[in-house]
């Protein structure tokens, strides 16, 4: 029986470049309709490309993957997604950038385990590597906001005419729709800017 070869990529965001994933592994041989990709964070494996993937898998297949947190960042999730691939679905796995981590070597005791050693300590630095990051971001979040800097989306700036028109809308001399269909805007964006200057104004 000839052996099927599928690869697997993943990047975090939409805006992340595969390139590199996609050529190591055409460079291993995989085809372009064997390849899976999904643009979603590591945290888990509620990804739609690498189930599909998974319904393929069976004992006549090898698995291509870039490095070992391209599959997952999670020890637990990882250690359990590797099982199920390698003893449920019989398939092999191939990391490229860990020649090591190769199942089709030594399928022996002794080559079995050290394959588990390497993947546990590996998926463990992936994880580890993973909340190092966040809290790195979360630190660095902390202390932009100690020296003052505005997160989030800018507030668009008035239209040139919305003084005049809130005028006249105080001055009841337009309806809160009018006012708002003068400047341009939605008539709750309109009404919550009035209120705000009132309210300043009041101060």
């Amino acid at each position: 029986m000839s052996v099927k070869i599928y690869g697997y990529a993943r990047t975090s965001t939409r805006e992340q470049n595969e390139d590199r994933q996609i050529i190591a592994l055409k460079k291993m041989g995989v085809p372009d309709k064997n390849i899976f990709l999904d643009k979603l964070s590591g945290k888990n494996f509620e990804r739609p490309q690498y189930k599909k993937l998974l319904r393929k898998l069976n004992s006549g297949c090898v698995l291509y993957i870039k490095s070992i947190d391209r599959l997952g960042r999670s020890y637990k999730d990882l250690s359990e997604q590797w099982r199920i691939i390698t003893k449920e679905k019989g398939a092999d796995i191939v990391v490229i950038d860990m020649p090591i981590l190769d199942t089709r070597r030594e399928k022996n005791l002794l080559g079995t385990l050290i394959s588990d050693l390497v993947l546990a300590l590996l998926s463990y630095v992936a994880e580890s590597e993973y909340c190092l990051i966040h809290q790195r971001q979360a630190e660095g979040i902390a202390a932009a906001k100690a020296r003052g800097v505005k997160f989030g989306r800018q507030e668009k700036p008035l239209p040139e005419n919305f003084q005049e028109a809130y005028e006249r809308w105080k001055n009841k001399e337009l309806s809160v729709k009018q006012a708002a269909e003068l400047c341009g805007m939605p008539t709750s964006t309109f009404y919550c800017k009035a209120i705000k200057i009132d309210g300043s104004k009041g101060k």
